[in-house]
Order: structure tokens, then sequence, then C-alpha cells
């Protein structure tokens, strides 16, 4: 039997739910009040330049934006044993006393949140951090959730939630479907 797939989001709809999701990140934000957002790689990456071109749109102002890349720290995923070292994760501003904003396309398990949610914490000390998702599928491992949320989904355990961006991919688009793939643990350290 074939997948088939179902476009949750696509062009008008899926700008529509990310200026929605800039204005709900200035809400949650004092006057004067410093803030970061934070784009988890590779598509949380193109998201979060969108989201700041929207806010510094509607704010008139430039603000502190980045990605970072936390594949190489996920537990849940296979990697290259070499010398088991790991590039540290920097930025061009500091954390300290910030509310930082982590985005990413979609939540699922949780673990690429937490991951970063680490990572954030290591690097400085933020006032608050939120959690800003254009897709929330449900069904977590972990005790996170999503604070600012541009469509909530419930699919399948065996199906994927993609995110097709212009910028890469040549369209904006949000689509259910396909097989996802199961993850494989690595076997425990002890």
């Amino acid at each position: 039997m074939e997948n088939q797939e179902e476009i949750l989001l696509e062009g008008e709809d899926m700008e529509r739910a990310i200026t929605r999701m800039a204005h709900e990140i200035l809400e949650q934000i004092e006057k004067g009040q410093n803030f970061a957002v934070v784009g988890i790689e590779t598509r949380g990456g193109y998201l979060v330049k969108r989201i700041a071109q929207r806010i510094e749109a509607l704010n008139s102002s430039v603000i502190a934006v980045e990605s970072m890349d936390v594949t190489s720290f996920r537990d849940d995923l296979a990697r290259d044993v070499g010398t088991g070292l790991q590039s540290p994760i920097s930025f061009p501003f500091s954390l300290d006393d910030r509310v930082v904003f982590l985005v990413d396309d979609v939540i699922y398990t949780g673990r690429t949140t937490r991951v970063a949610l680490d990572l954030i914490t290591q690097m400085g000390n933020p006032i608050k951090i939120l959690v800003a998702v254009l897709v929330d599928r449900g069904d977590r491992e972990l005790p996170i959730k999503a604070d600012i949320v541009g469509k909530n989904v419930r699919v399948s355990e065996g199906q994927r939630v993609n995110v097709l961006f212009r910028e890469a991919d040549g369209i904006d688009r949000v689509v259910v479907g396909g097989d996802q793939p199961r993850k494989v643990r690595p076997p425990s350290q002890s």
C-alpha cells in the first residue's frame, strides 16, 4: 500500500502561522527586556530566520538571532565514535539575562529540545527559555512542552511530519506522510 501525503500548511497559511508565532514571541517580552531567538538546525534554522525578520519588522529593531546544530549531542542517534569529542557551541552574544526562544520546525519526542535546552543553559544564564515550534505532533517521551505553536497535529507513530522551506526546497509546505524511521538507541554503556 502506497503512503499518501496530507498537506497541513502551505504558502500563505504557513506564512500566517510564522507571523502569528512572531507576534506571540513579542507578547512574551516585557518592555526593554533583552531576548534572543535560537533555531535548532536544520529546519529550525530556516524558521528562526523568518521569525526574526518578522519580529524586526514589527519591532523596528535588530534582534539577537542564531542557530545551532545539536545532532552530535543527541543520546538516541547513532554517531561517529571517533574521538568522542563534540565541538562546543557558542554564539556571538551572551545568553545571560535574556529571555531565549528556542525555535524548531517540529517537536515530537522532546529529545532534540532537551539537548538544546541543556546546551543553552551551559552557555549562559537566561532569565527564561521558551520553546517555539511550527508543528507540535504530540507523543512526547520527555516532559517538554512547546510554549508557542504554529499548528498542533496528531499523526500516527509511523508517520512523519516534513517541513519544506522555499530556501532549501523551493516551496513552503508542511506535509504528513511517509514512514517515520524507527530510531535505534545505542546500547547503554555501563
